[in-house]
């Protein structure tokens, strides 16, 4: 009787301890973070001539629709992300909230990086950097007329700038990026490794050359970091339709052809981006949420890589275009809903770093940020901090 007394009680201490882990377990939420909110970036004129970046689509959206129903103001105003002491107050309160790690959306366009400042004059330069850790997610998209509003309005999509690089620009872009960001001791890894995200793999293989020639350069890539003292690099994939379904890719004698083309170019693990990327955002927030779940079983059973779950605040380009798909009652009761679910999802897969990424910090004319405003205050920080900062 004894006996069976002591099991009983090592095995409900034993539950209790690992309840207990569960409940202290730090996790890494990472925020995309849009650096166009910046007021000294000389090559942010043509799209914004105000002087104060994408700030300026906020600002006039009433000017330029008036009786829209989209009339959101930022209650730290329209502040210079780019300016240390501004975003010193950011980093205290991102991380205040549970957000520790900001994704810093990147862009090289004509041979030299795009919208850098915020980055490098902001970030960098703040006197609590060391509270925050960031990476890079290389945006290597085209541009188009549509930050312009002046132009957006026409859909002319006119190319700009492409998102496209040869080998020779590609080289020095990871050439730069090692020295200039990887080595940084708040640059965020996994295993040791820098986790380097890369938004769009056709535009890369274009670039490139096609497949072969990608899977070479990301492979050079890998060992490019290596050779610099990490003990490799995490390749992370935005995880979405276009990046897996390549046309170019022969999977006629593959079972599982969207799998062997991301072995193939070497990604090692995924996240996504935005809801809008695979989901109908035109609907409520929690039936987005049974597709975003939908997804996630999905990706587990076809893909051989580590995902990591994403929860985008919400979807309204109206601010840019005036009619949008809309992302409805996306309250921060519902998002804290949703961020409960994407840490089910991490605390289920032991395994893997406990990274859940949110989209995002500050897209405020696509209405998915994490700031406050005159809508719902602190409310999405409160949410974040309630799911993963009280818990602590």
């Amino acid at each position: 009787m004894m006996k069976l007394l002591c099991t009983a009680l090592i095995t409900f201490l034993c539950c209790l301890t690992l309840f207990a882990q569960k409940e202290k377990r730090q996790y890494d939420v990472a925020a995309f973070l849009y650096p166009a909110y910046a007021s000294d970036d000389p090559r942010l004129r043509p799209f914004w001539p105000m002087g104060i970046g994408e700030w300026e689509t906020v600002m006039t959206m009433q000017q330029r629709n008036p009786g829209h129903y989209w009339n959101r103001k930022p209650l730290w105003g329209y502040i210079n992300e780019a300016d240390p002491a501004v975003m010193s107050m950011e980093i205290e309160q991102a991380t205040r909230h549970g957000v520790n790690v900001f994704i810093f959306d990147w862009y090289w366009f004509d041979g030299r990086p795009f919208m850098e400042t915020t980055l490098n004059n902001g970030f960098l330069k703040a006197d609590n950097v060391d509270k925050m850790k960031f990476y890079l997610m290389w945006a290597n998209h085209d541009v188009l007329n549509l930050w312009d509003t002046r132009l957006a309005q026409f859909n002319e999509n006119n190319v700009i700038w492409t998102g496209k690089v040869d080998r020779d620009e590609f080289e020095k872009i990871c050439k730069r990026n090692i020295e200039k960001y990887f080595k940084h001791p708040q640059y965020y890894k996994i295993d040791g490794k820098p986790v380097f995200m890369i938004y769009d793999i056709p535009q890369l293989i274009a670039g490139l050359g096609g497949i072969e020639q990608t899977a070479d350069a990301l492979k050079w890539f890998k060992e490019e970091v290596k050779r610099a003292g990490f003990p490799g690099l995490e390749l992370q994939l935005t995880m979405w339709s276009i990046n897996v379904n390549y046309s170019g890719f022969d999977g006629s004698k593959s079972q599982n052809p969207e799998n062997d083309f991301i072995k193939k170019l070497g990604f090692t693990s995924a996240t996504h981006y935005q809801f809008a990327h695979f989901a109908n955002v035109d609907e409520e927030y929690m039936k987005i949420m049974e597709q975003v779940q939908r997804e996630w079983v999905r990706i587990d059973s076809v893909f051989d890589l580590v995902y990591y779950p994403h929860i985008s605040v919400g979807w309204d380009n109206s601010p840019r275009t005036v009619r949008s798909a809309v992302v409805k009652n996306n309250t921060p009761e519902n998002f804290e809903k949703a961020l409960r679910m994407a840490r089910d999802y991490v605390d289920s897969h032991p395994d893997q770093a406990p990274l859940v990424t949110i989209n995002s910090w500050n897209e405020w004319t696509e209405t998915s940020y994490l700031m406050p405003c005159n809508v719902f205050g602190y409310g999405y920080l409160e949410a974040v901090k309630k799911v993963f900062k009280e818990q602590e």
